[in-house]
């Protein structure tokens, strides 16, 4: 009983530490991506409300989400 709690309570803290470091690598990817690209994709996401850009950041999210996921599994 006593190991199980152990294995549980390492395999919690791993998954905490992967999920820490996964939404790290994918803010610092995502800023990347906003300085590479010309004009300030907030404020045409914001204030200028552009589906367009919307639908570009969605996938990029997405695409970010699944290399990191990835990398880390």
């Amino acid at each position: 009983m006593q190991a199980t709690l152990s294995t549980i309570g390492s395999n919690f803290f791993a998954a905490l530490i992967f999920a820490l470091l996964g939404v790290a690598l994918f803010v610092v990817a995502f800023a990347i991506f906003d300085k590479m690209t010309p004009g300030s994709l907030w404020k045409e996401l914001l204030e200028d409300q552009n589906v367009a850009i919307g639908n570009l950041m969605a996938g990029v999210a997405i695409a970010l989400a699944i290399i990191i996921a990835a990398a880390i599994h």
